[in-house]
Order: structure tokens, then sequence, then C-alpha cells
């Protein structure tokens, strides 16, 4: 690549890029993990992160990634030859599903197109049918970052409730916490599984396990095997200010630093921008006269918008030639869809005029690639955000 001027454009939905403040809160200088400062800031972190989360018990964190936090979720919970319920939304909800898989559960995973969230009619159906309650556990993904469906929490939940069944609800917020309006406790959320690489606008590097009482109390029960991921001894710990090893300390100090700046902004606001933003893009796209992936409006992601090339077209040529040519990065195709769809990503530490750049290079990307299409997406999406 011959070299660039101006900044790279990282518009993949995640890891984002991360805001200059976290960045330097990031490089103080480590402190003593067993001493008194550490302990504040502990005690600091997570208090201030509950609100995220929308919860007011606790946030387990882990030295991890999000795929971690899915395993600490598991194993805290659950029991060899346990059965679980996964729908087939995307290429991270599979990844899930097959994690529990190696851990001995039973998986019933239950086919999906990629293009719609989790069905709650069917779900209920399927945990009526379930007379014995055999199901211990229902996962879900939020936010399918490979496909920018989003499901409805609440529906799910409403699920649940409507059937009588006593399942656990484990959801996946990798790529909206901190970006959609999520709420652990008011929709009966028992494990919220997130990382620190999307809306919380950190590198990669920590996992997160929001707890409710009654996954606490499964987790008294639960024998599939954890050391590390074992909640009881970090709990313990964290009342004191302390984690049970050592933890990733600069990380926190970005963490306490993300947690201010979505605390200042507000979380409503927090959110409204990113649906301002996805709501542009989306205009955007349909003005080029291509395809979203996601197909019922109710699900359309405000962190990402997945979009379909027209058959006979690669995704990855397209991508080379926006990175050659304008320096940024989009994301790729995973799993089913890998080479038909591309992904904007647009959540985090983001902007207008960031949206107006990520946009003008997706759209001269395209009449390079020579994609067919019409032109006239910036122009449709700046016209929304002038006016809104």
């Amino acid at each position: 690549m011959a070299p660039h001027t101006g900044q790279h454009f990282l518009q993949i939905p995640g890891p984002t890029n991360v805001p200059d403040r976290v960045l330097r809160a990031i490089a103080a200088p480590t402190i003593d993990h067993r001493g008194p400062e550490f302990a504040a800031l502990t005690t600091e972190v997570l208090e201030a992160v509950k609100p995220v989360f929308g919860c007011s018990g606790p946030v387990v964190i882990y030295p991890s990634s999000g795929t971690g936090a899915w395993e600490a979720a598991l194993v805290n919970t659950l029991s060899p030859g346990d059965r679980v319920l996964c729908w087939e939304t995307g290429h991270f909800a599979t990844l899930w599903s097959e994690l529990a898989g190696k851990l001995g559960l039973e998986v019933d995973f239950v086919a999906g197109d990629w293009r719609h969230g989790v069905d709650p009619e069917a779900l209920a159906e399927r945990l009526r049918a379930d007379r014995t309650h055999a199901i211990k556990a229902v996962m879900v993904v939020h936010n399918e970052t490979s496909t920018g469906v989003t499901t409805r929490i609440p529906e799910v939940r409403a699920a649940l409730d409507d059937a009588g069944h006593p399942a656990l609800l484990l959801v996946d917020t990798v790529s909206s916490l901190g970006s959609i309006d999520y709420r652990h406790d008011e929709w009966r959320v028992d494990v919220t599984v997130t990382g620190s690489q999307k809306g919380l606008m950190l590198p990669p590097g920590l996992g997160f396990n929001a707890v409710s009482a009654n996954a606490l109390l499964a987790s008294r029960t639960a024998r599939l095997a954890r050391s590390y991921w074992d909640w009881e001894p970090i709990l313990l710990a964290n009342e004191r200010g302390y984690f049970p090893y050592t933890p990733a300390t600069n990380l926190l100090y970005g963490l306490r630093e993300s947690l201010r700046m979505l605390a200042e902004e507000g979380l409503a606001a927090v959110f409204a921008r990113h649906a301002r933003h996805a709501e542009a893009t989306r205009r955007a796209v349909r003005t080029w006269g291509l395809e979203l992936l996601c197909q019922d409006e109710r699900e359309y992601s405000n962190s990402l918008t997945a979009v379909l090339l027209p058959e006979g077209h690669d995704e990855a040529d397209l991508r080379r030639v926006i990175l050659e040519r304008f320096d940024m990065s989009l994301g790729a195709g995973l799993g089913k869809v890998a080479g038909r769809v591309f992904r904007i990503g647009h959540l985090g530490h983001f902007n207008d005029l960031m949206l107006a750049g990520t946009l003008g290079g997706v759209e001269m990307g395209l009449r390079l690639a020579g994609i067919p299409g019409k032109p006239g997406g910036v122009t449709e999406a700046l016209e929304f955000l002038a006016h809104s």
C-alpha cells in the first residue's frame, strides 16, 4: 500500500477507535494492584459500570475477550449435560452455541436465515413444549455483529414469561452495550455478556458478566468445571476493591474514563446519537440501490449496518479498493455471508463528520469497484443529518 496522510478511518464494527481521553488514561503509570489506590479505582469502576448495563447487582470484570465472558456465563450457571436453547441469528450466535457444545452442554440450535433476530412466538412455542423444563438456559445475541440485526430482548423475556418457563436468560451485548438501549434488570436478564472494544470505547481486553440474583443462585449448584472464570472468588475480592489474580490495571483506568464520558453525554443521548447515525447510513444504502441484510425494520441495528452486494460482486474486492485508495477499513462478511456482505461500523466515539467521511469513502469505493448503483447516498445522509 502507498503511504497515506491524515487519519485512518476504522469503520469496522469493533474494535472501534479509542478516544484520546481514554488513551491518555490508559497511559498512566501502573500502580500496585494490592494497594489502596487500586482498591479505590476498582470500587469506582464497579459502581459506575452498573448504569450502562441497567443493573443493580454485581458486574464481574475479567482480563479477557468477549469469548471469555461467554464461557464465564455458561460455566458459572450450568452443569454437564444441561440443555440450552440457541438461535442461529448469525456468526457470533453460532460460535457461542459451538462453545456451549464443547463444554459438554446439550445444544438445541434453531436454524435461522441470518436476516432476522430471535422469533419470540417460535421461542414461546418451544418453551411451552418443554413441559419437563429440560431447557436450563436460553442464549441470545442481542445485536449480531455479523448481520446488523438486533433481537428484541423484551419480547424474548415475554416469551419466557408467557410459557411459564424457568430457564435462565443469557444475552450477548458485545456490539450493543453503550450503543443501543439495554436494560438488564428491567428485562430480567440473568447474565449479560459484553466486551470492552465497542460501545465502551476501549481496546480489546476486558470481558464482563452482569449477574442476576437467579444466576448467582444457579452458580451454587452449577457443576461445569471452572477456576479462572469462577464468579465467587472474584466477587469476594471485589468487596475489598481487589481481584484474586493480576488485573488489567491500565484498561481499568481507561474504563473509568470511558464511563465518565458516557455519563457526561448521558445514556439517552448516546443511544439517540447512534440511532441517528444508523438511520443516515441506511438512507445512504437505499439511495445507492443496495440491500440491507436485516429484513425487519424493527430489528435494524443502531451500531452497524450490514450491506448485501449484487450477485457477481465480492465484498473483499470492495473493501480492498476502499482501504488502498482511502485508508478506510470496513467490516468483512463473516461465515455464511462471507463474500456477499460488507459492514459499516458507526458506533462508539463517533460524530456527524466522521460518518460523512465514512459514507463518502464507501460511495467512491462502490464506483471504483464497478458495483452497479446510483450516486447520491452521501447527499441523502447529509440531508437527514442536517435536519434531524
